[in-house]
């Protein structure tokens, strides 16, 4: 995220709000309602005027009562607002209550699991390849989710494609010798920087990811059949390379146990006959005609 942007906003912060618990403020609605409906229907027999505005003022104050009720599930929060200013969040689950003209907005803050869709990446060697990713998020500041951004599910899958795309064009899609990272053979250490990157990024709108990763990674299909031609023709030189590397080395072994045993004496020419023969049958696909000589070594 830019730093001076983050700077420039005023950030919110989540706090605890002043409620009440539900089922204490119905019983004393309750009975405001009750002495409402007696004091009245004393005061209307007795013609007492006193009796009569106690019975509507706590008619009133009863009903007023009932407005403030709200429900709070398992893993939501609601945030209180008092004609615009923020007051709080309150967490406790069950039946709740708060002054009448404060405003409550519901937040879920249970984990959230989306896929991003495919998105089109030029890797660190430029090639376009396909990526989506996995993210499993949830809020932890209610504050700065709800006020901070203006929709904090549309901004979350806006910074997953920044993410994606920026580890994708950090790395490159492979690398035959194992030399760097990259995004198809090091899925543990791109998922880590990939988490990392969403949680720096998610943090102003009060997100926290628990987990991410990539869910799909192939190159774009206009390079796909070209490139699968080079990944195959790659492994082809690697294998030679490891094959040609074996041989040498039994070649080197052999003549160096023939000449410590003094098996058989070989001149440069014979010997360079010997580590071709030695070659061919050690390189080839396919195994090797022998050929006996009947005649002289030389």
């Amino acid at each position: 995220m830019n730093t001076n942007a983050s700077a420039a906003l005023n950030r919110s912060r989540e706090t605890a709000a002043s409620t009440q618990s539900g089922y204490v403020m119905l019983l004393v609605s309750l009975v405001l309602i009750l002495i409402a409906g007696a004091a009245f229907f004393v005061g209307v027999g007795g013609k007492s005027v006193p009796l009569i505005a106690v019975a509507v003022l706590s008619g009133i104050v009863g009903l007023l009562i009932l407005a403030g009720f709200y429900m709070i599930n398992p893993n939501e929060a609601a945030a209180i607002q008092l004609f615009g200013a923020y007051k709080g969040t309150d967490r406790k689950e069950g039946l709740r209550w708060v002054l009448p003209w404060l405003t409550r907005s519901k937040i879920a803050v249970r984990a959230n699991n989306v896929i991003s869709e495919k998105i089109k990446v030029n890797d660190a060697r430029g090639n376009p390849i396909e990526m989506a990713a996995q993210v499993v998020w949830r809020v932890t500041d209610t504050a700065q989710a709800l006020y901070d951004v203006d929709d904090y599910r549309q901004f979350v899958t806006a910074q997953m494609e920044a993410a994606v795309r920026a580890i994708g064009s950090r790395y490159p899609y492979d690398d035959i010798e194992h030399h760097e990272i990259t995004l198809r053979g090091n899925h543990e250490e791109v998922g880590v920087e990939l988490r990392a990157a969403l949680i720096d990024r998610l943090s102003v709108a009060g997100i926290t990811v628990d987990e991410c990763g990539l869910t799909h990674l192939a190159y774009a299909p206009e390079i796909a059949s070209a490139m699968l031609r080079r990944q195959q023709a790659e492994a082809v030189i690697a294998a030679r390379a490891k094959l040609v590397e074996g041989a040498v080395s039994m070649v080197e072994m052999a003549l160096n146990m023939l000449s410590e045993k003094n098996v058989v004496e070989l001149d440069d020419e014979r010997r360079a006959a010997m580590v071709s023969n030695l070659m061919v049958v050690l390189c080839a696909e396919q195994e090797a005609q022998p050929v006996v000589n009947a005649g002289s070594l030389y």
